[in-house]
C-alpha cells in the first residue's frame, strides 16, 4: 500500500509538468456566520518555512526527510491568509459570532479573544494522508492574558488520488483544529 501512494505522488508530480498550473484553496466547513457577537481576532499565523510558498508540498516516499514541491499545483493566494480566513469562519460557526477580525486589527479593545497559530507541518504524506502539526495560543484582550496554549496534531486520509483530494483533506484538518480551538475558548 505504501508503494502505491509513493507511486501516486511521484506520478502526480510528473503529470503536473508542462501544462497550465492548477490552483487550490482551503475551504471552511460552511459559510461565515453573519451578525454580531463577541469579537474574535485571528492571527498572526506563522508557517514553517517549507510550506510558506505558493506550491503544495508532499513528503518523499523513500525518506521522511525529503520533501517534494508540486511545480504546477499551487495555492490560490497566500496560504497564511487562507489559514486565517478558514480558521475565522470555522471558529465563528462554532462560537456563534460573525464579528471576526483578521490580524492586524486597529485596536485591541475591539477584540475579546485573539487566536495566534504556528503551523509546523502541513503537507501530503507518502502514505496517503494529509498531516498537520500546529500550536495555537488564545489570549484574552485587551491585556493579552494567556487563556490557552496547545498543540494540535492530526492526519486525514485522502479520499482519492490527486491534489484536489489532498487540499480537501487539509481543509478537514483545519475544521478539526477549529473544533479544538473553540473548546479552548469556552
Amino acid at each position: 500500500m505504501r508503494k502505491y501512494f509513493a507511486l501516486l505522488f511521484a506520478s502526480l508530480l510528473v503529470c503536473g509538468c508542462g501544462g497550465y498550473p492548477s490552483y487550490y484553496t482551503l475551504t471552511p466547513d460552511g459559510p461565515a456566520p453573519s451578525g454580531g457577537g463577541r469579537a474574535i481576532g485571528i492571527g498572526p499565523v506563522t508557517l514553517a518555512e517549507y510550506i510558506d510558498r505558493p506550491n503544495l508540498v508532499l513528503q518523499g516516499e523513500s525518506d521522511p526527510n525529503t520533501l517534494l514541491v508540486a511545480a504546477d499545483h499551487r495555492w490560490a493566494g497566500d496560504l497564511e491568509q487562507a489559514v486565517m480566513r478558514v480558521t475565522a469562519t470555522n471558529l465563528g460557526r462554532r462560537l456563534g459570532t460573525g464579528n471576526l477580525l483578521m490580524y492586524p486589527w486597529q485596536n485591541d479593545s475591539e477584540v475579546s479573544r485573539q487566536v495566534a497559530i504556528d503551523i509546523r507541518q502541513f503537507h501530503g504524506a507518502s502514505d496517503g494522508y494529509a498531516v498537520i502539526e500546529a500550536s495555537y495560543r488564545v489570549y484574552a484582550l485587551p491585556g493579552r492574558s494567556l487563556v490557552a496554549s496547545k498543540t494540535f496534531t492530526d492526519r486525514e486520509r485522502l479520499e482519492s488520488d490527486g491534489y484536489q483530494s489532498l487540499v480537501a483533506a487539509q481543509s478537514k484538518l483545519m475544521t478539526r483544529m477549529a473544533d479544538q480551538i473553540a473548546k479552548s475558548m469556552r
